[in-house]
């Protein structure tokens, strides 16, 4: 009897662990059909690592150690005639522009292996809904800002970097891991805390966009990709 009960006991067990799996693939099936999944931790990470360095290189430019425009003589005549284009004048733009693109590149190399290692095309529907939803938010802050960079109003330009980017993850969370959003939240409270110290921007923005994507993609790497590693 013991060995009849042990054989049905062991039958019972397979039949349930193999449902368990069954449920499990249909449930990655899902997220993969509404949910971007591929970001990687070590994107993240990637992207930290190049804020720092960008804060670090333009730190004596924003505190006045080194002065910010590249051609003063033409600067001057931009700024008379009230020339948009005196931003391109600047070594804090080229600056901001680099390591944007460092850290964009970046992320988008450790996505793209996580995805090929996943079997995930990088490219779909919710890849194009994860990208709309975040230009929404970035546009319209990246608009406003450089309004405000015209205008001389500097000391707004790391919260409202941080609080614009903060929304645009809150916006396109939905459409990929749950974590994004605590990121998103985060990004925003320190931007919000900013403006009671603008002339600390270059630091809360080392903080935002550099340690805050350093502990977002470990913590990223550890829950989902340590074991694939």
């Amino acid at each position: 009897m013991q060995f009849i009960y042990f054989v049905f006991q062991s039958a019972f067990m397979t039949d349930q662990q193999q449902s368990l799996k069954e449920l499990q693939q249909i449930k990655q099936m899902m997220e993969r059909s509404s949910r971007f999944i591929s970001l990687s931790g070590l994107s993240g990470i990637a992207a930290g690592v190049c804020a720092l360095i960008g804060a670090y290189i333009a730190h004596d430019y924003v505190v006045g150690r080194k002065d910010y425009i590249i051609n003063a003589d033409v600067a001057v005549t931009q700024a008379l005639a009230n020339d948009y284009g005196i931003i391109l004048n600047t070594w804090i733009f080229w600056i901001a522009a680099a390591t944007f693109v460092a850290a964009v590149t970046s992320a988008f190399i450790f996505t793209w292996i996580k995805s090929k290692r996943q079997g995930i095309p990088l490219w779909g529907k919710t890849a194009k809904r994860l990208i709309i939803n975040v230009s929404i938010p970035l546009i319209a802050g990246g608009i406003f800002l450089f309004k405000l960079i015209h205008f001389g109003t500097f000391g707004l330009i790391a919260p409202g970097c941080l609080i614009f980017y903060g929304l645009a993850l809150v916006n396109a969370s939905k459409y990929t891991l749950d974590e994004v959003r605590y990121l998103g939240y985060c990004q925003v409270i320190l931007g919000l805390i900013n403006l009671g110290f603008v002339g600390a921007g270059i630091y809360f923005w080392a903080v935002g966009f550099g340690v805050l994507h350093i502990v977002y993609g470990t913590v990223m790497w550890y829950k989902y990709e340590r074991e694939e590693a």
